[in-house]
C-alpha cells in the first residue's frame, strides 16, 4: 500500500520536523566533497517552505559514537544548504534542550532551523524514547526523507513516529516508488546488474532477485566467487572461499538467468602501469593462464559485449556495483561500458550504489537513468525484501473505493 507523503497534510503554520540525510563525504579538513544528498532533500525543503511550514532538519553525520565531537558538527552543511537553498539556514548547536526549544519558538512560516548531529546523542541510535519523544516535542508533524537511512530503527527516523503523524517527504516516496516498481511490477524482460567485490555483502540481494529477475549479470570481484564454484582457477584473484558452497547452490538454482564473465582483465598489481592481458574463462582451467600473481581485475570485451546484448533487451534494470577495479582507469573499462548501455537501452532502470553512480556520471549519461538511488544500504535492504523500519512507521494511503 502507498505511503502518505508531505501533500496529503496540511503544513501551513506547522512546526514540521524533517529527517534528512545529510551524511555527505568531505575531505578530512571539514570541505563537502560531494553535496548530492543535500540537493535531495531540497524540493521537499522547498514545498514546506512555500506552504508555510517552521522546517526543522534533523540528520546524522559520521559516527561520533553517542558523544560531542567538533569533526562531526553539522556547521558546513548548514552553510551549503543555505547556499543552495538561496535562504537564511539557522544551524543550531544542539539537537534538543532549552535553547533549541526557544529557537523553534521563535520561528516564523518558511523559516529553516537544522539541527545538530543527532548522533551526539546515545539515545538516537539506541532508538531511545526519551530521546525520540524530545525531538518530537518540537513539532507538529514529522517528514522522513531520509531513505538512506530508513534501514535504521534511529530515535530520529523511526521512534519520532510514535508520538507525531509521519508520511513521507518528495524524495522517500521516489525512492520507495521506483524500487517497489522493480519487485512488484517490473515490465520484462528484467535485467539486474550486480558487481563489487564480495558475494556475502549481496547474498540477500542475489536470492531475492533470481526470484524476481529474468536474468543476473554478475560482475567485479564476486563474479570471481561464482567462477571458482565451477571449477576455474582464478590465480590471485579476490574468492571469498566460504562462500564457493553457496555460490555452487545459486548457480544450480538459477540455471541460465545467472549470466557469468567469458573473459577477465587480468594484471599482477592494481596499477595503471602494470601489464593487462584478456584471458578467456574456458582457458582459466589450463596451466599458466593466469601468472603467479595475476588477478582478475575487469570484465573483458566478450562478457562486455554479451552484458551490452542483455541489457538492449531489457524493458527493466537495477544495477549495484562496479565490473571491476573502478578506481583505477584502466580497469574501469567494463563499469564505463555497462554505465553506457543501461544508459542508452529503452528500459527503466535504478542505478545505486557509489561507483555505479560515479561511472554513470563520468560517461555523462546521469540525465538518461531512469532513477538514481541515492540509498546504500537501505536500497540494498529493500532489494533484498526487507521491511525498512523509517518506512513501516509512514501513515498508509488510505484509496477511495
Amino acid at each position: 500500500m502507498a505511503k502518505m507523503t508531505v501533500r496529503d497534510l496540511p503544513v501551513a503554520g506547522k512546526r514540521v520536523f524533517v529527517r534528512v540525510d545529510f551524511n555527505v563525504p568531505t575531505d578530512g579538513q571539514g570541505a563537502i566533497t560531494d553535496d548530492t544528498r543535500i540537493r535531495a532533500a531540497l524540493p521537499s525543503i522547498r514545498y514546506l517552505r512555500e506552504q508555510g511550514a517552521k522546517v526543522i532538519l534533523a540528520s546524522h553525520f559520521g559516527r561520533p559514537k553517542g558523544k560531542v565531537a567538533d569533526e562531526f558538527r553539522l556547521t558546513a552543511v548548514g552553510r551549503r544548504l543555505a547556499e543552495l537553498l538561496g535562504a537564511p539556514v539557522q544551524k543550531l548547536d544542539d539537537c534538543v534542550g532549552p535553547e533549541v526549544e526557544r529557537a523553534v519558538a521563535a520561528m516564523k512560516p518558511g523559516d529553516v532551523v537544522l539541527l545538530e548531529n543527532v548522533r551526539f546523542y546515545p539515545g538516537e541510535e539506541k532508538n531511545d524514547p526519551d530521546f525520540a519523544r524530545k525531538l518530537a516535542a518540537l513539532a507538529d508533524l514529522f517528514v522522513n526523507d531520509a531513505f538512506g537511512a530508513a534501514h535504521r530503527a534511529h530515535a530520529s527516523t523511526a521512534g519520532v513516529a510514535a508520538y507525531l503523524p509521519a508520511v513521507a517527504g518528495f524524495l522517500m516516496e521516489k525512492e520507495v516508488s521506483a524500487l517497489g516498481r522493480l519487485l512488484e511490477r517490473p515490465e520484462r524482460p528484467f535485467v539486474a546488474i550486480l558487481g563489487g567485490a564480495k558475494v556475502s555483502d549481496k547474498i540477500g540481494v542475489i536470492e531475492n532477485l533470481l526470484g524476481k529477475c529474468d536474468r543476473l549479470l554478475v560482475g567485479g570481484g564476486m563474479a570471481n566467487t561464482f567462477l571458482a564454484a565451477r571449477g576455474l582457477n582464478l590465480g590471485q584473484s579476490l574468492v571469498e572461499l566460504d562462500q564457493v558452497g553457496l555460490a555452487k547452490e545459486l548457480l544450480a538454482r538459477a540455471g541460465d538467468r545467472l549470466v557469468l564473465p567469458v573473459d577477465v582483465v587480468a594484471a599482477p598489481a592494481v596499477e595503471a602501469a602494470a601489464p593487462r592481458k584478456t584471458v578467456g574463462v574456458d582457458a582459466l582451467g589450463a596451466p599458466g593462464a593466469l601468472g603467479p600473481t595475476d588477478k582478475a581485475l575487469d570484465i573483458g570485451p566478450a562478457t562486455v559485449a554479451r552484458f551490452e546484448k542483455e541489457i538492449a533487451t531489457a524493458r527493466t534494470i537495477f544495477w549495484n556495483g562496479p565490473m571491476g577495479v573502478f578506481e583505477v582507469e584502466p580497469f574501469a573499462v567494463g563499469t564505463t561500458a555497462v554505465a553506457r548501455a543501461v544508459a542508452i537501452s529503452k528500459a527503466f532502470s535504478v542505478v545505486g550504489g557509489g561507483d555505479s553512480i560515479a561511472a554513470i556520471e563520468k560517461a555523462g549519461v546521469a540525465g538518461r537513468i531512469g532513477h538514481i538511488s541515492t540509498g546504500g544500504g537501505a536500497s540494498l535492504e529493500f532489494i533484498e525484501g526487507q521491511e525498512l523500519p523509517g518506512v513501516a512507521v509512514l501513515k498508509e494511503k488510505v484509496r477511495a473505493l
